[in-house]
């Protein structure tokens, strides 16, 4: 036995091919006396057709131009209605008959099978490489439209069910309309509902049975889906009809079993119906498109859980306080959340601290670390700690998050790197205190538009190194303005932080403007198309304490002195009209004088600030702070402070340079319901 006859030799014969061929039979004036099945299908000639003229059944010019040639023609090639066809064409009149010609049509296709794959292969390739560029849901959905027409079908769609664009959980069911969420076709007004429109699952129709099956549909004649959908969607059905829409296949988007939606093909007349090889080649992509939605929606949900988490650690409104105009802006990322964060917190003595922050990395781990820091800071400022002070105690407190995250076996540990800057302005003296932790510097537009970027010792980021931090002291008049922002303003530009720097004084150098100008001025001119981090921007305009609305007087180490300073003290109230405050005030400041007095040293001064509250303040040389505790029945003192305490709306110490201070807030309007 031959090798060839076991199937393995190298000189097989082919397998025969089967070739239909139509005819057409045409007279002298070109009308068609004959056309078979055949002939009928590859020219989508109407079932009149005998009879009628040739250029009247909507065949191309081209085409008739061919047919009305004398003489014989064998092998010609036409294209007719996207199909390649062989042409022969023979006289008929030879023996004396009326004259007439033949015409055989063969569709070339079933002749060049090995092409067809080759084509389904290229298709299959370029959508694939085309289909999920992006993390985007409605993205990934239209890109699957957009490959498949017009090289498989007329019009695609996908329809999803509620709630997956947005990454929620699918929730199908039969009485769960789907929502289109992409739609593609061969014209500009397809014949299918708009994308974000509902469409109803119609008991019965292909997309019902493929949702109910969980398998793919081909539906090669759509007459009668048309009419269940014509009692639903009437006009949609005559705009499909209108296009000659005729035939379908739905596939399922299903990974693991959980039902995503559904992708539907369509095609309209002349094109051949969907047959089991379309629907194999529909599967495999949508298959894939599938996966590449179901990650999407993963990655859309987890994006719109950080952003949320975000959100709810990020100051909600900007606190009270007359220091400062301040406006803020805080602009997600659009591959991933970071860990910038701003903040303005109101300190004694009038004064306030603005931060900005930003955490190494992306994600979850990177805005609970945030939220963290952000914490921790509102607590160090409740101390009222000197900004290098602070940031070392944030240096300390990232350096032990490092160490609460083992690391996996044979990996190292990751390090959880953060950037801070930290401001206090004070607005009786005007002046501004300023320290950062590998943050970039901030910039102070003055009152006659000209741009500083402070330079201000930068310091190692937070958790790398341990070293102490610098302070910066500035002086800044009266309607300065103070800008602080991360380094997503500036590097997705492309350039180096020194072009960055000259694009960040261009837009600042604009007087007149406000913070929230100002804010829009600098988004307009750096904010890149498309932020690959996280910008928290933070602009503070500087107002001053008017000089008659501060009293300070030197209390000599005498208990006599008390008096005098109280009487002082109502004279200045007095002259405020806060005559109503003047007894809270007398009390607070005997107890705190006092105090003073008798167990600090001397220098010792008094300070009364008129702002959003009456701001008491005694100045000693001390820096042993009093503790409030509660008294005995028996005890003789020990109820100074408390009383303080339930007068007061806060009070405090902070320590400046040298010495110590001991403030109290009391509110300028009476408390609620007091007579």
């Amino acid at each position: 036995m031959t090798a060839a006859a076991h199937g393995t030799g190298r000189h097989r014969a082919p397998e025969p091919v089967l070739v239909r061929e139509g005819v057409l039979l045409l007279d002298a004036d070109l009308l068609v006396r004959y056309a078979n099945d055949e002939a009928r299908r590859l020219l989508d000639l109407p079932a009149d057709c005998e009879g009628r003229p040739l250029g009247a059944l909507g065949l191309p010019a081209a085409f008739a131009a061919l047919l009305h040639r004398g003489g014989e023609l064998t092998g010609a090639p036409a294209a007719v209605h996207g199909r390649t066809l062989t042409v022969d064409l023979h006289p008929a009149d030879r023996t004396g008959g009326p004259p007439c010609r033949i015409a055989t049509l063969r569709d070339s296709a079933p002749l060049i099978g090995p092409d067809t794959a080759r084509l389904r292969l290229e298709l299959l390739y370029r959508a694939g490489a085309s289909i999920g560029t992006t993390l985007d849901i409605t993205r990934t959905c239209e890109e699957l439209a957009a490959a498949l027409v017009p090289a498989f079908a007329d019009f695609a769609c996908v329809d999803l069910y509620e709630g997956v664009p947005a990454g929620g959980e699918p929730r199908p069911g039969q009485n769960r309309p789907l929502r289109r969420a992409a739609l593609a076709g061969v014209t500009d007004l397809p014949p299918l509902l708009a994308p974000g429109s509902p469409v109803p699952l119609i008991p019965g129709t292909p997309r019902a049975r493929a949702v109910a099956g969980l398998c793919s549909v081909v539906e090669p004649d759509l007459s009668a889906a048309l009419a269940a959908w014509d009692e639903v969607s009437p006009g949609t059905v005559e705009a499909m009809r209108a296009q000659r829409v005729h035939t379908l296949v739905t596939v399922p988007l299903t990974v693991g079993g959980t039902l995503l939606g559904v992708a539907t093909f369509w095609r309209a007349r002349p094109r051949p119906a969907f047959d089991e090889e379309d629907r194999t080649l529909a599967e495999e992509l949508t298959a894939r498109a599938a996966v590449l939605v179901e990650n999407a929606r993963r990655y859309t949900r987890e994006h719109t859980m950080a952003v949320a988490l975000q959100h709810s650690l990020l100051p909600a409104g900007l606190p009270e306080q007359h220091a400062l105009e301040v406006a803020s802006r805080y602009l997600p990322a659009q591959a991933g959340v970071g860990g910038d964060w701003f903040d303005v917190i109101p300190l004694s003595g009038a004064r306030v601290a603005l931060v900005v922050g930003d955490v190494v990395g992306h994600g979850v781990h990177a805005v609970a670390t945030m939220g963290r820091l952000r914490t921790a800071v509102h607590t160090f400022s409740s101390l009222d700690l000197a900004p290098d002070e602070l940031l070392g105690h944030l240096d300390a407190l990232v350096n032990r998050l490092d160490q609460e995250h083992p690391a996996a076996d044979g990996a190292e540990r990751p390090i959880t790197g953060a950037t801070c800057l930290y401001a206090v302005y004070d607005p009786v003296t005007r002046r501004c205190t300023l320290a950062r932790a590998g943050h970039l510097p901030p910039a102070v537009v003055h009152p006659d538009g000209r741009v500083e970027i402070v330079d201000l010792p930068a310091g190692p980021p937070l958790g790398v190194t341990g070293l102490p931090y610098e302070t910066a002291e500035l002086e800044l008049p009266e309607g300065s303005r103070l800008v602080l922002y991360t380094d997503g303003l500036l590097a997705p530009r492309g350039h180096d932080l020194d072009h960055g720097l000259k694009l960040l004084r261009a837009a600042l150098a604009r007087p007149g403007r406000d913070p929230r100008q100002t804010c829009e001025d600098l988004l307009a001119a750096l904010l890149p198309a498309d932020p690959a981090d996280d910008i928290a921007l933070l602009v503070a305009r500087t107002r001053a304490l008017p000089a008659d609305h501060v009293a300070d007087w030197d209390v000599p180490a005498d208990p006599a002195a008390v008096a005098r300073i109280r009487a002082a003290v109502t004279r200045r109230l007095d002259d405020w009209g806060l005559s109503e405050q003047a007894f809270a005030a007398e009390l607070v400041l005997s107890e705190l004088i006092t105090n003073a007095i008798r167990h600090a040293a001397p220098p010792i001064r008094v300070r009364l600030l008129r702002d959003r509250a009456l701001i008491c303040e005694v100045w000693d040389n001390s820096a042993t702070s009093p503790h409030l505790r509660y008294a005995t029945d028996t005890d003789e003192g020990g109820r100074g402070l408390f009383l303080v305490a339930q007068l007061a709306e806060r009070w405090g110490t902070r320590y400046p340079a040298s010495g110590k201070v001991i403030w109290a807030e009391l509110p300028l309007e009476p408390p609620a319901g007091s007579e």
